[in-house]
């Protein structure tokens, strides 16, 4: 079964996920800028570990799964809010 380590910051709005990316493609550190997420993985930069296919929302699993490693992705609209996704490592 597939397996990725990824980190993602979540915030309420489309548009602040977007000034978010932003901040991040103009220098600003992906771990720093996690520290604004709502999720509590925001305190580990954003790290959510290691995980499997299937055990993550599946607007998180098309991404994760199936998109370029270490950049940027986003926003990912979820149930929870807007979403920035850097895959870090995935296994086949």
């Amino acid at each position: 079964m597939p397996t990725a380590s990824a980190r993602h910051i979540l915030v309420e709005t489309e548009e602040q996920c977007s000034e978010l990316k932003q901040q991040i493609i103009n220098g600003a550190k992906f771990e720093d800028v996690a520290k604004l997420s709502s999720c509590p993985s925001g305190a580990q930069g954003g790290n959510l570990g290691n995980f499997s296919q299937g055990q993550m929302v599946p607007e998180f699993d098309q991404v994760v799964f199936n998109e370029a490693l270490n950049v940027v992705h986003g926003p990912i609209k979820t149930q929870f809010g807007y979403h920035l996704l850097e895959i870090t490592e995935r296994s086949e």
